[in-house]
């Protein structure tokens, strides 16, 4: 990106011919400045775009991984079998200035349930 010597705006490409040669002029749409340049084609240099494959982001937990248990624990009586022993996380499910919803998974039977602040 560059910007016009004169007044600072910046400098829009255009395509242009010189003889048998493209050419690129950065053009000023504000004074009229124009800097000629040389190039192999009259196309600019475009930054690259990089796109992700969607398995690339988006963790998938296999159920395997899921016995893996590494978060916290609290007593409290699950509703389904009657233990007193469940994982515990929060998620912000409503709006940013109200509390977290936390959800609780029983150790023994697996049932999840969620618990309102």
């Amino acid at each position: 990106m560059e910007f016009c010597p004169k007044c600072g705006t910046r400098l829009v490409p255009k395509k242009g011919k010189s003889g048998k040669k493209e050419t690129l002029v950065l053009a000023c749409p504000k004074c009229g400045y124009k800097k000629h340049m040389e190039c192999e084609k009259a196309t600019p240099k475009v930054a690259k775009l990089i796109q992700h494959n969607p398995q690339q982001t988006v963790a998938v937990i296999s159920k395997e991984e899921q016995k893996l248990r590494t978060l916290p624990t609290v007593r409290i009586e699950c509703p389904k079998c009657g233990n007193n022993l469940a994982y515990v996380w929060q998620v912000q499910t409503r709006g940013a200035d109200e509390s977290s919803t936390q959800f609780l998974r029983c150790t023994k039977c697996g049932y999840t349930f969620r618990e309102y602040s």
